[in-house]
Protein backbone atom coordinates (compact mmCIF):
# COMPACT_ATOMS: atom_id res chain seq x y z
CA UNK A 1 0.00 0.00 0.00
CA UNK A 2 1.55 3.50 -0.94
CA UNK A 3 0.01 6.73 0.65
CA UNK A 4 0.90 9.90 -1.49
CA UNK A 5 0.46 13.44 0.23
CA UNK A 6 0.23 16.25 -2.31
CA UNK A 7 -0.91 19.96 -2.17
CA UNK A 8 -3.15 19.38 -4.81
CA UNK A 9 -5.09 16.48 -6.23
CA UNK A 10 -6.92 17.21 -9.33
CA UNK A 11 -9.94 14.84 -10.91
CA UNK A 12 -12.52 14.90 -13.30
CA UNK A 13 -12.86 18.64 -13.24
CA UNK A 14 -12.34 19.07 -9.77
CA UNK A 15 -9.52 20.25 -7.36
CA UNK A 16 -9.05 19.06 -3.91
CA UNK A 17 -6.37 21.33 -1.81
CA UNK A 18 -3.97 19.52 0.26
CA UNK A 19 -5.41 16.04 -0.20
CA UNK A 20 -4.08 12.77 -0.23
CA UNK A 21 -4.05 9.28 -1.88
CA UNK A 22 -4.35 5.67 -0.52
CA UNK A 23 -3.56 2.91 -3.38
CA UNK A 24 -2.28 -0.63 -4.20
CA UNK A 25 -3.45 -1.96 -7.64
CA UNK A 26 -6.41 0.10 -7.49
CA UNK A 27 -7.31 3.75 -5.37
CA UNK A 28 -8.40 2.77 -1.92
CA UNK A 29 -9.10 6.16 -0.39
CA UNK A 30 -8.84 9.96 -1.36
CA UNK A 31 -8.75 11.98 1.58
CA UNK A 32 -7.28 15.23 3.33
CA UNK A 33 -3.67 15.03 3.98
CA UNK A 34 -4.17 16.21 7.99
CA UNK A 35 -6.61 13.21 7.96
CA UNK A 36 -4.13 10.34 6.33
CA UNK A 37 -1.45 11.73 8.56
CA UNK A 38 -3.75 11.41 11.90
CA UNK A 39 -4.15 7.56 10.56
CA UNK A 40 -0.98 6.37 8.51
CA UNK A 41 2.03 8.40 10.16
CA UNK A 42 5.20 7.57 8.98
CA UNK A 43 4.10 5.45 6.11
CA UNK A 44 2.85 8.63 4.29
CA UNK A 45 5.35 10.37 1.70
CA UNK A 46 4.86 14.39 1.63
CA UNK A 47 5.04 15.34 -1.41
CA UNK A 48 5.39 18.74 -1.39
CA UNK A 49 4.82 22.22 -2.39
CA UNK A 50 3.61 22.53 -5.62
CA UNK A 51 2.53 18.89 -6.29
CA UNK A 52 -0.20 17.54 -8.05
CA UNK A 53 -1.76 14.38 -8.41
CA UNK A 54 -3.75 13.65 -11.82
CA UNK A 55 -4.98 10.54 -13.08
CA UNK A 56 -2.89 9.28 -15.85
CA UNK A 57 -3.48 10.70 -19.57
CA UNK A 58 -5.36 8.40 -21.53
CA UNK A 59 -4.76 8.15 -25.58
CA UNK A 60 -7.98 7.31 -27.31
CA UNK A 61 -6.73 7.27 -30.73
CA UNK A 62 -3.08 6.79 -31.95
CA UNK A 63 -1.49 5.33 -35.28
CA UNK A 64 1.86 3.85 -34.26
CA UNK A 65 2.81 1.76 -38.13
CA UNK A 66 4.13 5.23 -39.59
CA UNK A 67 6.26 6.44 -36.90
CA UNK A 68 9.69 6.85 -38.30
CA UNK A 69 8.13 9.64 -40.36
CA UNK A 70 9.21 12.82 -39.77
CA UNK A 71 9.24 15.23 -42.74
CA UNK A 72 8.61 12.90 -45.72
CA UNK A 73 4.99 13.03 -45.66
CA UNK A 74 3.37 16.56 -47.22
CA UNK A 75 0.83 18.29 -44.90
CA UNK A 76 -1.21 21.60 -45.78
CA UNK A 77 -3.88 19.20 -47.59
CA UNK A 78 -5.50 15.46 -46.75
CA UNK A 79 -5.44 14.30 -50.86
CA UNK A 80 -1.77 15.50 -51.30
CA UNK A 81 -0.77 13.85 -47.37
CA UNK A 82 -3.07 10.95 -48.75
CA UNK A 83 -0.80 10.70 -52.13
CA UNK A 84 2.38 11.06 -50.24
CA UNK A 85 1.38 8.28 -47.81
CA UNK A 86 0.65 6.16 -50.56
CA UNK A 87 3.91 6.65 -51.93
CA UNK A 88 5.78 6.13 -49.01
CA UNK A 89 3.74 3.49 -47.03
CA UNK A 90 6.80 0.71 -48.04
CA UNK A 91 9.67 3.26 -46.84
CA UNK A 92 8.10 4.16 -43.73
CA UNK A 93 6.82 0.90 -42.23
CA UNK A 94 9.87 -0.74 -43.54
CA UNK A 95 11.44 2.12 -41.46
CA UNK A 96 9.43 1.73 -38.33
CA UNK A 97 11.02 -1.60 -36.80
CA UNK A 98 10.28 -2.56 -33.28
CA UNK A 99 12.47 -0.26 -31.44
CA UNK A 100 10.88 2.91 -33.74
CA UNK A 101 7.39 1.66 -32.56
CA UNK A 102 8.60 1.30 -28.82
CA UNK A 103 10.28 5.09 -28.67
CA UNK A 104 6.89 6.11 -29.96
CA UNK A 105 5.19 3.89 -27.13
CA UNK A 106 7.59 5.80 -24.25
CA UNK A 107 7.12 9.32 -25.49
CA UNK A 108 3.81 8.66 -24.98
CA UNK A 109 4.34 7.16 -21.34
CA UNK A 110 7.00 10.25 -20.35
CA UNK A 111 4.23 12.32 -21.58
CA UNK A 112 1.93 10.95 -19.08
CA UNK A 113 -0.11 8.69 -21.21
CA UNK A 114 -0.78 5.10 -19.25
CA UNK A 115 -3.24 3.80 -21.73
CA UNK A 116 -3.94 4.37 -25.38
CA UNK A 117 -5.84 2.92 -28.49
CA UNK A 118 -3.50 1.93 -30.87
CA UNK A 119 -5.81 1.68 -34.34
CA UNK A 120 -3.04 -0.58 -36.35
CA UNK A 121 -3.59 -1.05 -39.92
CA UNK A 122 -1.02 -4.33 -40.31
CA UNK A 123 -0.39 -5.58 -37.02
CA UNK A 124 3.27 -4.49 -37.44
CA UNK A 125 2.65 -2.67 -33.92
CA UNK A 126 1.09 -5.55 -32.40
CA UNK A 127 4.43 -7.02 -29.88
CA UNK A 128 5.14 -3.56 -29.35
CA UNK A 129 1.65 -2.39 -27.90
CA UNK A 130 1.70 -6.15 -26.19
CA UNK A 131 5.19 -4.99 -23.92
CA UNK A 132 3.61 -1.91 -23.81
CA UNK A 133 3.63 -0.70 -19.73
CA UNK A 134 0.12 1.02 -20.69
CA UNK A 135 -3.15 -0.13 -21.14
CA UNK A 136 -3.43 -1.16 -24.57
CA UNK A 137 -7.30 -1.32 -26.46
CA UNK A 138 -5.50 -2.89 -29.68
CA UNK A 139 -8.08 -1.78 -32.73
CA UNK A 140 -7.38 -4.05 -35.41
CA UNK A 141 -8.18 -1.79 -38.56
CA UNK A 142 -10.61 -3.15 -41.51
CA UNK A 143 -9.83 -1.37 -44.91
CA UNK A 144 -10.80 -2.39 -48.34
CA UNK A 145 -13.74 -1.62 -50.60
CA UNK A 146 -13.08 -3.78 -53.67
CA UNK A 147 -16.53 -6.44 -53.64
CA UNK A 148 -13.86 -8.80 -55.65
CA UNK A 149 -11.36 -8.90 -52.79
CA UNK A 150 -13.94 -8.82 -49.83
CA UNK A 151 -12.76 -12.67 -49.11
CA UNK A 152 -9.32 -12.09 -48.98
CA UNK A 153 -9.88 -8.83 -47.09
CA UNK A 154 -11.46 -10.07 -44.18
CA UNK A 155 -9.58 -13.15 -44.18
CA UNK A 156 -6.38 -10.83 -43.65
CA UNK A 157 -7.91 -9.04 -40.80
CA UNK A 158 -9.81 -12.36 -39.08
CA UNK A 159 -5.80 -13.19 -38.70
CA UNK A 160 -4.33 -10.17 -37.66
CA UNK A 161 -7.52 -9.99 -34.85
CA UNK A 162 -7.26 -13.52 -33.93
CA UNK A 163 -2.95 -13.25 -33.90
CA UNK A 164 -3.73 -10.25 -31.00
CA UNK A 165 -6.49 -12.27 -29.21
CA UNK A 166 -4.00 -14.87 -28.85
CA UNK A 167 -2.05 -12.56 -26.64
CA UNK A 168 -2.98 -12.11 -22.98
CA UNK A 169 -2.38 -9.60 -20.25
CA UNK A 170 -3.90 -7.64 -17.97
CA UNK A 171 -4.31 -4.42 -19.67
CA UNK A 172 -4.21 -5.78 -23.81
CA UNK A 173 -7.61 -5.66 -24.88
CA UNK A 174 -8.04 -6.50 -28.92
CA UNK A 175 -10.30 -4.82 -30.70
CA UNK A 176 -12.03 -3.68 -34.04
CA UNK A 177 -11.59 -0.59 -36.02
CA UNK A 178 -13.34 -0.01 -39.33
CA UNK A 179 -11.34 2.70 -41.19
CA UNK A 180 -13.76 4.73 -42.87
CA UNK A 181 -16.89 4.97 -45.04
CA UNK A 182 -15.46 5.96 -48.04
CA UNK A 183 -12.73 2.19 -47.54
CA UNK A 184 -14.51 -0.25 -46.42
CA UNK A 185 -17.01 -2.43 -48.68
CA UNK A 186 -20.38 -2.60 -46.19
CA UNK A 187 -20.71 -6.55 -46.62
CA UNK A 188 -16.87 -6.19 -44.57
CA UNK A 189 -18.67 -3.72 -41.83
CA UNK A 190 -21.34 -5.43 -41.57
CA UNK A 191 -19.49 -8.59 -40.92
CA UNK A 192 -17.08 -7.18 -38.58
CA UNK A 193 -19.82 -5.09 -36.68
CA UNK A 194 -21.78 -8.47 -36.10
CA UNK A 195 -18.74 -10.21 -34.70
CA UNK A 196 -17.73 -7.02 -32.59
CA UNK A 197 -21.48 -7.46 -31.24
CA UNK A 198 -21.12 -10.80 -30.43
CA UNK A 199 -18.10 -10.94 -28.72
CA UNK A 200 -18.29 -7.45 -27.13
CA UNK A 201 -15.31 -6.37 -28.94
CA UNK A 202 -14.53 -2.20 -28.75
CA UNK A 203 -14.91 -0.36 -32.08
CA UNK A 204 -13.42 2.57 -33.55
CA UNK A 205 -14.08 4.14 -37.19
CA UNK A 206 -12.53 7.03 -38.84
CA UNK A 207 -15.78 9.87 -40.00
CA UNK A 208 -16.28 12.53 -41.62
CA UNK A 209 -12.65 13.58 -42.01
CA UNK A 210 -12.05 16.08 -44.38
CA UNK A 211 -14.33 18.34 -47.06
CA UNK A 212 -12.82 15.70 -49.97
CA UNK A 213 -14.42 12.88 -47.75
CA UNK A 214 -17.95 15.29 -47.10
CA UNK A 215 -18.15 15.76 -50.95
CA UNK A 216 -17.05 11.95 -51.92
CA UNK A 217 -19.98 10.39 -49.83
CA UNK A 218 -22.42 12.79 -50.72
CA UNK A 219 -22.23 13.68 -54.47
CA UNK A 220 -19.63 11.15 -55.87
CA UNK A 221 -17.39 13.49 -56.79
CA UNK A 222 -14.53 15.66 -56.10
CA UNK A 223 -10.94 15.14 -54.96
CA UNK A 224 -11.71 11.24 -54.26
CA UNK A 225 -13.08 10.72 -57.43
CA UNK A 226 -9.86 10.45 -59.51
CA UNK A 227 -8.01 8.93 -56.37
CA UNK A 228 -10.67 6.05 -56.54
CA UNK A 229 -10.75 5.88 -60.70
CA UNK A 230 -7.10 5.36 -60.80
CA UNK A 231 -6.23 3.17 -57.85
CA UNK A 232 -9.36 1.06 -57.44
CA UNK A 233 -11.78 1.74 -60.96
CA UNK A 234 -14.61 2.60 -58.79
CA UNK A 235 -16.63 5.73 -59.48
CA UNK A 236 -19.22 5.41 -56.47
CA UNK A 237 -19.01 6.05 -52.91
CA UNK A 238 -18.13 2.29 -51.16
CA UNK A 239 -21.10 3.86 -48.33
CA UNK A 240 -23.19 7.39 -48.12
CA UNK A 241 -22.61 8.39 -44.54
CA UNK A 242 -25.94 7.74 -42.98
CA UNK A 243 -25.64 3.81 -44.44
CA UNK A 244 -22.46 3.89 -42.40
CA UNK A 245 -23.81 4.95 -38.92
CA UNK A 246 -26.70 2.97 -39.72
CA UNK A 247 -24.44 -0.31 -39.39
CA UNK A 248 -23.04 0.96 -36.05
CA UNK A 249 -26.95 0.88 -34.11
CA UNK A 250 -26.11 -0.49 -30.58
CA UNK A 251 -22.99 -0.44 -31.03
CA UNK A 252 -20.93 2.63 -28.95
CA UNK A 253 -18.31 3.52 -31.41
CA UNK A 254 -15.07 6.08 -30.81
CA UNK A 255 -15.72 7.67 -33.94
CA UNK A 256 -12.50 10.21 -34.90
CA UNK A 257 -12.22 13.43 -36.74
CA UNK A 258 -16.06 14.35 -37.68
CA UNK A 259 -15.06 17.60 -38.42
CA UNK A 260 -17.23 17.75 -41.58
CA UNK A 261 -20.16 15.89 -40.07
CA UNK A 262 -23.61 17.67 -40.28
CA UNK A 263 -25.90 18.32 -37.46
CA UNK A 264 -28.12 14.95 -38.50
CA UNK A 265 -25.24 12.90 -38.60
CA UNK A 266 -23.73 14.23 -35.14
CA UNK A 267 -27.62 13.47 -33.79
CA UNK A 268 -27.33 10.43 -35.23
CA UNK A 269 -24.13 9.53 -32.84
CA UNK A 270 -25.74 11.16 -30.04
CA UNK A 271 -28.98 8.90 -30.35
CA UNK A 272 -26.80 5.66 -30.32
CA UNK A 273 -24.34 6.68 -27.46
CA UNK A 274 -21.19 7.44 -29.56
CA UNK A 275 -18.40 9.40 -28.55
CA UNK A 276 -15.98 11.87 -30.92
CA UNK A 277 -12.38 11.60 -30.64
CA UNK A 278 -11.16 15.10 -31.66
CA UNK A 279 -7.84 15.34 -33.07
CA UNK A 280 -6.44 19.53 -33.36
CA UNK A 281 -2.99 19.27 -34.67
CA UNK A 282 -4.05 16.67 -37.94
CA UNK A 283 -6.78 18.21 -37.98
CA UNK A 284 -4.56 21.13 -38.71
CA UNK A 285 -1.89 19.70 -40.50
CA UNK A 286 -3.71 17.99 -42.51
CA UNK A 287 -6.27 21.43 -43.47
CA UNK A 288 -9.55 19.27 -43.06
CA UNK A 289 -10.86 22.19 -40.91
CA UNK A 290 -12.29 22.45 -36.97
CA UNK A 291 -14.28 20.59 -35.05
CA UNK A 292 -17.24 22.64 -34.08
CA UNK A 293 -17.66 21.66 -30.83
CA UNK A 294 -21.22 23.68 -29.84
CA UNK A 295 -23.59 21.12 -31.55
CA UNK A 296 -21.56 18.29 -29.52
CA UNK A 297 -22.07 19.97 -26.11
CA UNK A 298 -25.55 20.77 -26.93
CA UNK A 299 -26.19 16.86 -27.88
CA UNK A 300 -24.62 15.91 -25.00
CA UNK A 301 -21.84 13.93 -27.01
CA UNK A 302 -18.64 12.88 -25.24
CA UNK A 303 -15.53 14.97 -26.62
CA UNK A 304 -12.45 13.03 -26.49
CA UNK A 305 -8.98 14.38 -27.64
CA UNK A 306 -6.03 11.54 -29.02
CA UNK A 307 -2.67 12.49 -30.55
CA UNK A 308 -3.30 10.57 -34.22
CA UNK A 309 -0.25 9.17 -35.29
CA UNK A 310 3.58 10.78 -36.09
CA UNK A 311 2.09 10.53 -39.87
CA UNK A 312 0.06 13.80 -39.27
CA UNK A 313 1.20 14.89 -36.07
CA UNK A 314 5.19 15.96 -35.21
CA UNK A 315 4.49 14.67 -31.26
CA UNK A 316 2.72 12.02 -29.26
CA UNK A 317 1.69 14.27 -26.37
CA UNK A 318 -1.65 15.18 -24.98
CA UNK A 319 -0.50 18.11 -23.10
CA UNK A 320 0.60 19.75 -26.33
CA UNK A 321 -2.78 18.37 -28.37
CA UNK A 322 -5.03 20.13 -25.52
CA UNK A 323 -2.88 23.16 -26.16
CA UNK A 324 -3.11 23.56 -29.45
CA UNK A 325 -6.98 23.30 -28.88
CA UNK A 326 -7.53 25.96 -26.83
CA UNK A 327 -6.02 28.37 -29.16
CA UNK A 328 -7.77 26.03 -32.34
CA UNK A 329 -11.18 27.46 -30.45
CA UNK A 330 -10.78 31.04 -29.68
CA UNK A 331 -14.84 31.53 -29.09
CA UNK A 332 -15.02 29.53 -25.90
CA UNK A 333 -14.79 30.28 -22.29
CA UNK A 334 -10.61 29.36 -21.82
CA UNK A 335 -11.27 27.53 -18.37
CA UNK A 336 -14.48 25.87 -19.68
CA UNK A 337 -13.03 24.72 -22.09
CA UNK A 338 -9.20 23.38 -20.37
CA UNK A 339 -12.24 21.36 -18.04
CA UNK A 340 -13.71 19.84 -21.51
CA UNK A 341 -10.63 18.67 -22.52
CA UNK A 342 -9.20 17.36 -19.47
CA UNK A 343 -12.41 15.06 -19.16
CA UNK A 344 -11.98 13.91 -22.93
CA UNK A 345 -8.40 12.89 -21.96
CA UNK A 346 -8.99 11.26 -18.96
CA UNK A 347 -12.39 10.03 -17.43
CA UNK A 348 -14.41 10.37 -20.68
CA UNK A 349 -11.73 8.47 -22.47
CA UNK A 350 -11.39 5.92 -20.46
CA UNK A 351 -14.69 5.31 -20.57
CA UNK A 352 -15.57 5.47 -24.15
CA UNK A 353 -12.85 2.96 -24.21
CA UNK A 354 -14.50 0.63 -21.11
CA UNK A 355 -11.25 1.26 -19.15
CA UNK A 356 -11.38 1.26 -15.70
CA UNK A 357 -9.52 4.24 -14.51
CA UNK A 358 -9.23 8.52 -16.02
CA UNK A 359 -10.13 9.20 -12.22
CA UNK A 360 -8.63 9.46 -8.79
CA UNK A 361 -11.52 8.23 -7.12
CA UNK A 362 -11.70 4.89 -4.69
CA UNK A 363 -12.44 1.73 -7.00
CA UNK A 364 -10.60 2.87 -9.78
CA UNK A 365 -7.53 1.62 -10.85
CA UNK A 366 -4.04 3.48 -9.37
CA UNK A 367 -3.18 5.02 -13.16
CA UNK A 368 -1.34 7.97 -11.82
CA UNK A 369 0.75 11.31 -12.20
CA UNK A 370 2.78 12.95 -10.24
CA UNK A 371 3.53 16.31 -11.37
CA UNK A 372 5.59 19.43 -10.06
CA UNK A 373 4.79 23.11 -11.01
CA UNK A 374 6.57 26.04 -9.37
CA UNK A 375 3.49 28.57 -9.76
CA UNK A 376 0.65 29.08 -7.10
CA UNK A 377 -2.30 26.55 -7.26
CA UNK A 378 -5.23 28.69 -8.08
CA UNK A 379 -8.91 27.52 -9.33
CA UNK A 380 -7.59 28.11 -12.90
CA UNK A 381 -4.99 24.82 -12.48
CA UNK A 382 -6.94 22.80 -15.28
CA UNK A 383 -5.89 25.90 -17.62
CA UNK A 384 -2.51 26.48 -15.97
CA UNK A 385 -1.53 22.74 -16.05
CA UNK A 386 -1.92 22.67 -20.19
CA UNK A 387 -0.36 26.53 -20.94
CA UNK A 388 2.65 25.45 -18.13
CA UNK A 389 2.59 21.82 -18.43
CA UNK A 390 5.00 21.15 -15.03
CA UNK A 391 7.42 18.26 -14.80
CA UNK A 392 6.13 14.91 -14.26
CA UNK A 393 7.77 13.29 -11.53
CA UNK A 394 6.50 9.95 -11.31
CA UNK A 395 4.05 7.75 -13.09
CA UNK A 396 2.12 4.85 -11.87
CA UNK A 397 -0.16 1.93 -13.72
CA UNK A 398 -2.02 -0.02 -11.24
CA UNK A 399 -0.08 0.57 -8.38
CA UNK A 400 3.17 0.47 -9.94
CA UNK A 401 5.81 2.76 -10.59
CA UNK A 402 6.85 2.55 -14.44
CA UNK A 403 8.47 6.09 -14.46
Amino acid sequence: MKILLADAIFTDGTIYRNHGIVFDKTIIEVSSNDELRSRYGAQCVELGEGSVILPGLVNAHVHLEFSANRTTLTYGEFMPWLSSVIASRDELINECDDECTTRAVEMMLSNGITAFGAVSSYGFDLDPCFKASQKVVYFNELIGSDPAMADALYANFQERLFASQELKRSGFYPSIAIHSPYSVHRILIQKALKHAKEKDLRVTAHFMESPAEREWLDTDSGPFRPFFENFLKQTRAANTAEEFLSYFKEIPTLFTHAVQASHDELSVIAQNGHSIIHCPISNRLLGNGVLDLKPLEDKNIPLLCGTDGLSSNYTLDLFEEMKIALFMHPHDDLLSLSQKLWRGVTSLAAAALKLNCGKIMSGYDADILVMRVNYPINGQLPLHLINQKGIIESIYIEGERVK
